[in-house]
C-alpha cells in the first residue's frame, strides 16, 4: 500500500481508516501534498493526527461535505485558499446555497458563510444546482417525501448542523441519529467528538437505549489507543474506573451534565 500510493500527490481518505490508523500510532509518510476526508464528520483530534503525523504538517486537508444525491461535494474548503478548521467542513462549494434551518419550525436562521452568532439547526439547500439528484427509481413520491417535503422550499439533506462565528458549518450528525434524553436532543457525534479529545481514546460510537426516567439512557462504546490499551490489561480495575470517570466529566464539562453517559464499554 505504502508502495502504491508513494508517488501519489493527493491522498484521500474516510475518517474511520484515520481513526484506526491513529489507534495503531501509525506513522506514515507520503510524498503528498493535499489530504483529503470523506464519509463521516472527522472529529478534531482524528484531523489533528492526519495533518501532524500523515502530512507532517505541511499539508493542506480538504473536508468534503457531500452526498450521492448532490452529485459532487456540498460543502468544501479550497486547498491553500480557505482557512482550515479541524472537524469543520468549513463553506459551501460553488453553486450551493446552503441555510440552517429550525428544525422544529423550518424557519431559515442563518445562510453558511454569514459571519455572527454560532446557530444550530439542520441544513438545507435553498437552490438547486445542476447535478442534484431529481428523483429515485420507480419511487418519485419517495423522493419528494425524503428531500422536498420536510421543509418546502428547501433540499432537505437529512443532517443537522452548526454555523459558528465565522459563518463554516459543522456537521453534527444524521437528524435520525439525535438522542432524546430529558428532553435535550444531542447528536451522536457531538458526544463521539467529546470522547475522542481524550488521549486515551483512538475512537468512539454512542448509541441510546431506552430508560425509565429519562426517555433514552446514552451509551458509549470507545477503542482505547495501544498505549492505554496495553496500560489497562496489566494494571488494577481501580485505574480503569479513574479513567472512566475522566471520560464522563470530558462530556459534562464539553457539552453540559445532561449528556452524561449512563455506561461506558471500553475495548481493552
Amino acid at each position: 500500500m505504502v508502495d502504491t500510493l508513494q508517488d501519489r500527490f493527493v491522498k484521500k481518505s474516510a475518517p474511520l481508516l484515520i481513526i484506526f490508523s491513529l489507534s495503531l500510532s501509525l506513522s506514515l509518510s507520503f510524498r503528498i501534498k493535499v489530504l483529503g476526508t470523506v464519509g463521516e464528520p472527522i472529529n478534531p483530534e482524528a484531523w489533528w493526527w492526519y495533518y501532524s503525523v500523515v502530512g507532517e504538517g505541511k499539508c493542506s486537508i480538504v473536508d468534503t461535505y457531500w452526498q450521492t444525491e448532490t452529485g459532487g461535494h456540498a460543502i468544501t474548503n479550497l486547498s491553500g485558499v480557505t482557512p482550515m478548521k479541524p472537524g469543520s467542513c468549513t463553506l459551501p462549494f460553488f453553486g450551493f446555497d446552503a441555510v440552517i434551518l429550525d428544525s422544529q419550525t423550518g424557519i431559515e436562521l442563518a445562510k453558511a458563510g454569514d459571519v455572527g452568532e454560532d446557530i444550530n439547526g439542520v441544513l438545507a439547500f435553498k437552490q438547486p444546482w445542476p447535478s442534484m439528484a431529481r428523483t429515485c427509481l420507480g419511487d418519485h413520491d419517495r423522493y419528494l417525501t425524503t428531500y422536498m417535503k420536510p421543509y418546502p422550499g428547501y433540499y432537505f439533506t437529512g443532517d443537522g448542523c452548526r454555523k459558528d462565528s465565522d459563518g463554516y458549518i459543522w456537521i453534527t450528525g444524521r437528524v435520525d441519529d439525535v438522542l432524546n434524553v430529558s428532553g435535550h436532543r444531542i447528536g451522536t457525534a457531538e458526544l463521539e467528538s467529546a470522547l475522542v479529545a481524550h488521549p486515551a481514546v483512538a475512537q468512539a460510537a454512542v448509541v441510546g437505549f431506552p430508560h425509565d426516567i429519562k426517555g433514552q439512557g446514552i451509551c458509549c462504546y470507545t477503542t482505547l489507543t495501544v498505549e492505554y490499551s496495553d496500560h489497562f490489561a496489566s494494571e488494577n480495575r481501580d485505574q480503569y474506573e479513574a479513567l472512566v470517570k475522566q471520560l464522563r466529566h470530558s462530556i459534562r464539562t464539553s457539552i453540559g451534565p445532561f449528556a452524561t453517559p449512563d455506561l461506558i464499554v471500553s475495548l481493552v
